[in-house]
């Protein structure tokens, strides 16, 4: 599902109605945002507190019929052998991929890592990030080296967020040869069609989705305080509640919001697990 030139659109949840919705609107891959299921559970992102949350999340959503990615933070251990025994649960649980930052530690480390994770977890989606850009002096130079260092550790695909200008984009992609590039989608920055053509094959929404659902539950009481009609969609409470009673097992039909499970928006619980690759 990793193409250059047609990216794969990744959207990012947070519980089980967040992801069963998105997929029931035609998203046959989910991922998680780390800062949701921190700011969920009241805990700080980024900084190795949600590792036993983030896994009962997986086995939550891992048997759900659409393919999982989890992003694991910087595997939430220095530990290279703890980050590939997380990896081989969280493949246990049903994920197929695994987002994992290096936060600007050593890359020799973060190297280690992916290996440590190809070895426990053969079957996972290594998605190996680096944060020059998003923490970092956004050096193109730097970027290049700890991605060329990722591959040749064994990553599948790498993982730049905050890299938004177009030619640093298409330079980086021309670079990779082939190796999936992943960036954020910002606001502000290209378009996932303009993406596609740079040559990009993944595109996520991080915490995007989370930040704007809290936006929008802001938005409407503030407007029913002002004694104003809420604008914006507002699922019925039958399809939450279908959502939070749908079981992910086989032959469950996944009701989604607005599609009613059936339908172009709507996908059918035999999608197959193995095309996230």
């Amino acid at each position: 599902m990793h193409r250059p030139g047609e990216p794969l659109l990744l959207p990012c949840a947070w519980d089980h109605a967040s992801a069963f919705a998105l997929a029931g609107r035609g998203f046959r891959a989910v991922g998680t945002t780390s800062l949701g299921v921190a700011a969920a559970a009241g805990l700080p992102d980024g900084a190795s507190a949600t590792r036993d949350g983030t896994l009962r999340l997986a086995r939550t959503l891992g048997p759900g019929p659409f393919l999982l990615t989890v992003d694991a933070e910087d595997g939430f251990s220095d530990d290279p052998e703890e980050v590939g025994e997380f990896a081989r649960e969280l493949a246990a649980a049903g994920a197929v991929g695994v987002n994992l930052e290096d936060a600007l530690g050593p890359a020799d480390r973060h190297a280690a890592k992916i290996a440590a994770v190809r070895a426990a977890a053969p079957g996972l989606f290594v998605n190996a990030r680096t944060d020059t850009y998003w923490c970092g002096d956004g050096s193109f130079a730097r970027t290049v080296r700890r991605l060329d260092a990722y591959r040749e550790a064994g990553a599948h695909g790498v993982f730049v967020p905050g890299l938004a200008d177009p030619g640093a984009i298409g330079e980086l992609a021309a670079h990779l040869g082939g190796l999936p590039l992943n960036v954020l989608l910002t606001p502000a920055g290209p378009t996932v069609p303009h993406l596609a053509d740079l040559g990009v094959s993944r595109v996520s929404l991080g915490s995007f989705l989370y930040r704007r659902a809290l936006g929008a539950a802001l938005e409407a009481v503030e407007d029913v305080r002002a004694g104003r009609t809420p604008g914006g969609a507002a699922p019925a409470y039958a399809e939450v509640r279908a959502l939070g009673t749908a079981s992910p097992g086989p032959g469950t039909v996944n009701p989604g919001l607005g599609t009613a499970g059936s339908g172009p928006g709507a996908i059918s619980p035999g999608s197959p697990r193995a095309a996230s690759g």
